[in-house]
């Protein structure tokens, strides 16, 4: 899981960005939203295309999307359970 993770941390960095962090600046249990990165609702879409794109899993409900992107351990379980 943590080869997962890190894939997760590097296409998080890269999607939206965050130049000024690296890999491992990000913990797998930090906030993504609120006080932990700070990220907003542009970057939750943005999280949700690159979903999409990387390991075929739709996000429609609002509700699931806030679990899912809660930490980055929260989406890499989410992925390992819904991966097509």
């Amino acid at each position: 899981m943590s080869e997962l993770t890190q894939e997760l941390k590097a296409k998080i960095i890269a999607q939206l960005n965050l130049e000024d962090l690296t890999v491992a600046d990000l913990d797998d249990h930090t906030p993504l939203f609120g006080d932990g990165l700070g990220l907003d609702s542009i970057d939750a879409l943005e999280l949700i295309v690159m979903l999409d794109k990387s390991y075929g899993i739709k996000l429609s409900d609002p509700k699931e999307g806030r679990k899912v992107f809660e930490t980055i351990q929260t989406m890499a379980d989410f992925i390992e359970a819904n991966r097509t």
